[in-house]
């Protein structure tokens, strides 16, 4: 966890810089990733770190229960497909990796129409979700699923979602297990549904802050209670989305800075974002409400998202 010494930050707004890379590295930055480079993880350790991986993550919820994230109020305000969907028809979310319900209990509050299936690697993680008192079964279908191995259709019709989710959830996984993740979610969408992504970006502040030893692959680390994470450039999600039959609506560099002054600390975050639509069979897709955006707009997300073991 993060040491109770780390200074506070005050948060400065977003800024959208779309495909462009928001973030020119320092020879201070430089230095710190050629350092990583001397100590890679062995692939002993990384195939322990892959079966072992829902344990981790399953000991995680065990030490912070409910109290790690904060509830995710800004979600509907980023994707407005989640504040615009039809009032006088039922809309089905699918959430995958839902945690413990910072972004399903506040969305299912402020949408009174949705219908959510939340699936999380964790057991633990499912079993707060179920024990809250807001988990109502005639709006909130939550399972444990393994996204790389376990079929959702177990759960979840096929082709009965409209939107998905994926909420710093990809970066878990390792990279090579990404693709069926995203063909088991594509499964369950509907033709033109979307899929609303964020996640780690490249040279996020949080990327340099791993001691060598802790490099896994390109862009891939683990952290000191044995959970991973990987951070994107919009290249290859572009890639990976496509390559699991979506077309891409939308994916962005998303910069933002937390800054002390008493300490003239300024920690340049990184994130990316997106919206990919599952093609139709004659590879149109449908119109997504709430798409039409302002590029140029300045993001309202209010909180910052890192799981921020020491490294």
């Amino acid at each position: 966890m993060e040491d109770s010494s780390t200074p506070t930050f005050m948060e400065v707004p977003f800024q959208k810089k779309d495909s462009v890379h928001p973030r020119t590295l320092t020879d201070e930055d430089r230095d710190r990733l050629k350092k990583q480079d001397d100590k890679i993880v062995s692939d002993f350790k990384q195939q322990k770190l892959e079966k072992e991986a829902q344990r981790n993550w399953d000991l995680f919820y065990k030490r912070n229960s409910t109290n790690f994230f904060k509830d995710r109020h800004w979600t509907a305000r980023e994707f407005a497909e989640l504040a615009n969907s039809q009032k006088d028809a039922p809309l089905v979310l699918l959430e995958a990796g839902c945690g413990v319900g910072n972004f399903l209990f506040p969305l299912l509050q402020e949408n009174p129409s949705l219908f959510i299936h939340a699936c999380d690697f964790s057991p633990r993680a499912v079993q707060f979700v179920k024990d809250n008192p807001r988990c109502a079964p005639d709006r909130c279908n939550a399972f444990q699923c393994d996204l790389t191995k376990d079929d959702l259709r177990a759960n979840v019709p096929a082709a009965s979602v409209d939107m998905a989710t994926l909420i710093f959830v990809l970066s878990a996984l390792h990279p090579d297990t990404m693709p069926r993740a995203l063909e088991n979610i594509h499964r369950v969408l509907k033709p033109g549904g979307c899929v609303l992504f964020r996640d780690y970006g490249l040279y996020d502040h949080a990327m340099f802050r791993f001691a060598p030893g802790h490099k896994l692959a390109d862009s891939f680390y683990v952290r000191q209670d044995g959970t991973r994470a990987y951070y994107f450039s919009t290249d290859e999600l572009a890639k990976l989305f496509t390559a699991a039959g979506f077309s891409v609506v939308s994916n962005e560099y998303v910069l933002r800075e937390t800054v002390n002054k008493k300490e003239g600390l300024c920690v340049p975050r990184v994130f990316v974002q997106g919206k990919f639509v599952k093609k139709t069979q004659t590879g149109q897709n449908h119109e997504i409400p709430g798409t039409e955006q302002d590029e140029n707009r300045t993001s309202s997300v209010d909180d910052t998202e890192e799981h921020s073991c020491n490294t």
